[in-house]
């Protein structure tokens, strides 16, 4: 019997996303996939599976889903509110998700992307090579009230009560950059301007990119004019469009572009962008080829070390030094509840 996820509710930026689609950049299709691949690392960490399988991306806002068999979710990315039945859950954590059970989870409390993820992925053909939808291609359909979403096997059944602590980026911040093939194009006052302006995210912005705006900054120029024989553009290129404005390329960008470039963010460092929320604060700092090859290094031995430190969401009462300190009549839960409160005070 077909294993499946029922949606009973989804926002309007929820969709299916895996690691994208490499190789199809020739014939017009960017790459795509989650906007912060980071948090599908997140996710296969908790749940103990590959971090190719296919989650649900959710921009804003979730939804409500049923379980149509016994399961395993996590949560990660940008936090939502969430609840199983009704009774709050972690977000950054693992759980079981019974057969007939609801999960709701509201909009994002930081960041702007979520994701849910199932033990086995979300099972869909694969078109291209990949599940996820490129909706700006015309690949695949966002997930929508009435879908059931199909779950491959689960790799640990049964294993949950786990959590993650996330690398910090849902709340804007400094993002490192590269030169570009362009960033000649640029005067050295401009690239000083640039580095020096704290940019806001604009309240414009997709997976395909967002919109920077700087208060009372004057427009970028570049020595070249702000219109370029049109070349290929990937995600992280930092394009400035005929007004003088930032963009930032993201996921499901276009394949060309016809603005110049002032530089290249790096790509351990472009969830910061994709996660900030309207009104986040940027701010670019340019460094070296080299530096950006350590920088790579230690996100992906980061990424391959995510295992290592997850932390049961319970503590074991043998771990607690100070148990006696603890009032214990109402049973180990009353003990765990004080225990968290002890900890946010």
């Amino acid at each position: 019997m077909t294993r499946v996820l029922i949606v009973h509710r989804a926002g309007p930026g929820v969709t299916l996303q895996d690691q994208g689609r490499p190789g199809y950049l020739g014939f017009g299709l960017s790459r795509g996939g989650a906007a912060d691949r980071l948090a599908l690392a997140e996710g296969a960490a908790l749940l103990g599976q590959g971090d190719d399988l296919a989650a649900i991306e959710m921009a804003g806002l979730g939804g409500e889903f049923e379980a149509g068999a016994d399961m395993r979710i996590a949560l990660t990315g940008a936090p939502m509110r969430a609840s199983i039945d009704g009774t709050r859950i972690a977000w950054n954590a693992s759980h079981a998700l019974p057969r007939g059970a609801r999960l709701s989870i509201g909009g994002a409390e930081q960041g702007s992307y979520g994701y849910l993820h199932v033990g086995g992925g979300v099972d869909l053909p694969a078109q291209l090579g990949a599940r996820g939808a490129h909706l700006a291609a015309g690949v695949g359909h966002a997930v929508q009230a009435g879908d059931d979403l199909p779950l491959g096997d689960d790799p640990k059944p049964g294993e949950v009560g786990q959590g993650i602590t996330p690398l910090p980026r849902f709340d804007g911040g400094t993002v490192r950059v590269v030169p570009s093939l362009q960033t000649d194009f640029f005067g050295p006052d401009q690239i000083a301007r640039f580095e020096a302006t704290e940019f806001h995210r604009d309240t414009r912005g997709s997976r395909m990119g967002v919109r920077l705006i700087a208060e009372a900054a004057d427009p970028l120029h570049s020595d070249t004019g702000l219109s370029v024989l049109s070349e290929v553009v990937v995600p992280g290129d930092i394009q400035i469009t005929g007004d003088g404005t930032p963009f930032v390329l993201l996921s499901e960008c276009q394949t060309t572009g016809g603005y110049p470039r002032i530089c290249s963010v790096l790509p351990c460092d472009l969830p910061i962008v994709a996660q900030a929320q309207p009104g986040a604060r940027l701010r670019f700092t340019f460094v070296t080829l080299d530096n950006a090859v350590e920088a790579e290094r230690r996100a992906a031995a980061h990424r391959a070390g995510l295992c290592s430190g997850l932390h049961p969401l319970v503590r074991d009462p043998h771990d607690i030094r100070d148990l006696l300190s603890y009032q214990l009549i109402g049973g180990v839960t009353a003990g765990t509840e004080l225990d968290q409160e002890k900890a946010q005070t």
